[in-house]
């Protein structure tokens, strides 16, 4: 049988051949999306990639003791990043909806729930998913 038809062929094996577990794939899911969208908004210095690994090995540990919180993973990594970054350089990303008005930053929504986006509460509108800055 081919492997690639098989509908639940289960954890994708890392390069040893290990299988990877959930947690590990949400980790690695939540990094891809935070990085994006410091790309997108081009701010991915080395001390800013740091500040997202840093904050992996914290939600690590934390889906460990919480398991069923694994679905919240990329939306919690984004707001330590984003919280990183205001104590380091200022607000991050800044909102790109309102052209008035004080610079103010994007919020995650929800604050621990799944399907994370960037929101402004300014404008009181969904500006991307977590990830997809870019398109915004």
């Amino acid at each position: 049988m081919d492997p690639s038809s098989d509908p639940d062929p289960g954890p994708s094996p890392d390069p040893t051949g290990a299988p990877v577990s959930p947690l590990e794939q949400a980790l690695h899911a939540a990094r891809a999306l935070v990085l994006a969208d410091l790309a997108a908004r081009e701010v991915v210095a080395a001390d800013v990639v740091s500040m997202v690994e840093e904050s992996i090995v914290e939600r690590r540990w934390w889906v460990e003791q919480w398991p069923e919180g694994v679905e919240y993973v990329a939306g919690l990594v984004a707001q330590d990043v984003q919280d990183a970054l205001l104590e380091a350089y200022g607000r991050w990303p800044l909102c790109p909806v309102c052209a008035s008005g004080d610079p103010h930053a994007l919020e995650i929504e929800p604050e621990l729930g799944p399907d994370p986006h960037w929101v402004c509460h300014q404008a009181g509108v969904k500006v991307a998913a977590v990830g997809n800055l870019g398109s915004a």
